[in-house]
């Protein structure tokens, strides 16, 4: 599995944005109307578990099977990359995109509703954290 850590971000908050990226990911294909083995076809994998991971927060994406997914899914590129930017690495997506201060930036892409959290207290804490994290850097920075 491709792995790379974001500074500053803990393992659980890690571990919650994969999650909340898996939970996308199954969307589009739930959408495209694939199965994982359908899904793991169309992008040149063997074993239709890595999608499986991939849904299930335990990976990230590599970049080299961006336009490959994205083509599968049947969604623009640009806006397949950014909405994962944002889950993968959303220090570099805030620097990239937003304008407004973080404690301002636009909430994640919805995810399926009948997908709940894992728990509200992921989602709070993980949230909060990270955007006062994401302050703490961007004014060191400056």
């Amino acid at each position: 599995m491709y792995t790379h850590p974001q500074f500053g971000q803990s393992t659980a908050e890690i571990q919650m944005l994969r999650q909340q990226a898996g939970r996308w990911l199954r969307a589009l294909r739930e959408r495209a109307g694939m199965s994982q083995r359908e899904l793991a076809k169309a992008v040149g994998f063997e074993y239709y578990t890595f999608i499986s991971q991939l849904e299930g927060g335990r990976g990230r994406l590599p970049p080299a099977q961006y336009l490959a997914f994205a083509e599968a899914l049947d969604i623009p590129l640009h806006d397949f990359v950014k909405t994962l930017m944002r889950y993968y690495d959303p220090i570099t997506y805030y620097a990239l995109f937003e304008i407004s201060s973080p404690a301002q930036a636009q909430p994640l892409p919805d995810v399926p509703k009948d997908v709940p959290a894992k728990t509200d207290e992921d989602n709070v804490v993980g949230l909060s954290e990270r955007l006062a994290r994401l302050e703490a850097l961007i004014a060191e920075r400056k």
